[in-house]
């Protein structure tokens, strides 16, 4: 296994270099100019000229990139254009907001998604099953951010049940429940999909355990229902279920960029979009490079685990 691990992170190396050359590409080959959005419109070509030189744009590209990604290794992620902040702290600071919404949406995606696919799979065919699986297109289909503005008007604006926008109230956070409150439009939005797509693969997978014979001898020895579901069916239906988990960190980390503009929730999200908007380079380079980091990090956890899941699974 710790053979199998090492290998693995030593393949991840190509996949983050590809990552960093294909992000440092988009951001510098896409129209705009740093230095005009720094100095103004006004600026002239001679102040121009010495803000790019400031910022290292006067170099080739090829050059730029090997300085940025020597730089990286160093463990310098470089310095915020627009912000005059150092990347990586600034990164850690705003991930945190991120990772509570991540996290509190993979959790109603998980629980609502496995008990809606579980309830399917138990009532194949019926009009529970094609009631769930509507329900599920639907959730799947829909837009995180007009699904976000949807539950804004409703439940913030109309009904005044939660907070429509930020992480705590004007005034800081006032209690232990802040922010939960202010993190139930937010996570509802940007659970939807996930949990739509974990609902259809549950269901999917389940039906296919509880056609195996194992399952009918369980039944035939009299064991409650209850449990040949949840501990003989489930528990073997779940590995590709954790690979559809897995998967949608990266979806949830990507739709938290557009929730997060949405609903003003401070983390990276909203911090890549400005950073965007000002053609702050190493700031959007940086986010972009930490979360990819982050979403092979968890795949290749969600491969050690198969093998704690089921162990004729082995890492040679």
């Amino acid at each position: 296994m710790l053979v199998y691990i090492i290998r693995r992170i030593f393949s991840l190396i190509p996949v983050l270099l590809g990552v960093t050359i294909l992000v440092f590409l988009i951001m510098h080959l896409s129209p705009g100019d740093p230095a005009k959005i720094i100095l103004g419109p006004k600026a002239t070509e001679e102040a121009l000229m010495q803000m790019r030189a400031t910022l290292g744009l006067d170099l080739p590209i090829h050059q730029q990139y090997f300085r940025w990604i020597t730089n990286i290794f160093k463990g310098d992620w470089g310095r915020s254009i627009s912000l005059r902040m150092q990347v990586l702290p600034l990164i850690i600071e705003r991930f945190s907001a991120t990772a509570i919404l991540a996290f509190a949406s993979a959790a109603i995606a998980s629980v609502v998604g496995i008990s809606f696919g579980v309830v399917a799979a138990v009532k194949k065919y019926s009009f529970t099953d094609r009631f769930l699986m509507i329900v599920t297109l639907i959730g799947f289909c829909l837009p995180v951010f007009w699904l976000g503005i949807l539950l804004q008007i409703i439940f913030g604006l109309r009904l005044d049940w939660f907070p429509m926008s930020q992480m705590y109230p004007p005034g800081g956070p006032t209690g232990p429940y802040d922010i939960l409150w202010h993190l139930a439009l937010p996570s509802l939005a940007l659970a939807t999909g996930s949990g739509a797509l974990i609902a259809r693969m549950t269901r999917s997978s389940m039906l296919e355990v509880l056609d195996q014979d194992y399952i009918r001898t369980a039944r035939s020895k009299g064991i409650k229902e209850a449990k040949v579901i949840y501990k003989h069916a489930l528990k073997n239906a779940f590995i590709p279920i954790l690979t559809v988990l897995g998967m949608q960190v990266g979806f949830l980390l990507a739709g938290a960029v557009l929730v997060e503009k949405v609903f003003s929730w401070p983390g990276i999200g909203t911090l890549m979009v400005n950073g965007i908007l000002a053609r702050d380079f190493p700031l959007v380079q940086g986010i972009i490079l930490f979360v990819a980091t982050t979403y092979v990090l968890v795949n290749l956890l969600v491969d050690i685990i198969y093998a704690y899941l089921d162990p004729r699974i082995t890492y040679n």
